[in-house]
């Protein structure tokens, strides 16, 4: 873990519905009482994404809650967020993007020195039986686990 590195969330539904092909790191332009808001974790994004839009990269449906402490001039919670990358990954990201199957997904939020960053991958979907089979890898290494602590234990 990276100095100055501290994770506030993280996407495991991507991981698990989508092949994670390539990620990049990403600022985030935000507004004032956001910046508090997501320090405190107050952060939604169950089905969010990234889009291109005029060579710029936007997050959509990135819930970030209302400051309490803040006056009557608080943020809009729902706005789509401008991420901050440079120019010829954007290019890549847009090429990637417009083929078939491709998509951009956070993976996950943390701040790297106080300032909020983001893990967008390059994701891929799964399809049902990709899923099954991750299922069932996951529960053989629970059990190859379990087995492995109780022989330990004696």
């Amino acid at each position: 873990m990276a100095e100055g590195r501290k994770i506030i969330a993280e996407n495991r539904k991507v991981r698990f519905d989508y092949f994670i092909e390539e990620t990049y790191e990403c600022g985030v332009v935000l507004e004032g009482t956001e910046v508090k808001s997501v320090k405190n974790g107050n952060i939604s994004f169950p089905d969010s994404f990234a889009e291109i839009q005029n060579g710029e990269v936007w997050l959509k449906n990135f819930h970030i809650s209302e400051y309490t402490f803040s006056s009557i001039f608080n943020h809009d919670p729902d706005r789509p967020k401008k991420l901050l990358l440079h120019r010829d990954e954007i290019k890549k990201l847009t090429r990637k993007v417009d083929e078939k199957g491709y998509t951009l997904a956070p993976v996950e939020f943390y701040l790297v020195n106080g300032r909020l960053k983001v893990s967008l991958a390059v994701c891929k979907g799964k399809k049902q039986y990709d899923k099954r089979a991750t299922i069932k890898d996951r529960d053989l290494n629970r059990e190859l686990q379990r087995e492995f602590s109780t022989k330990l234990r004696g």
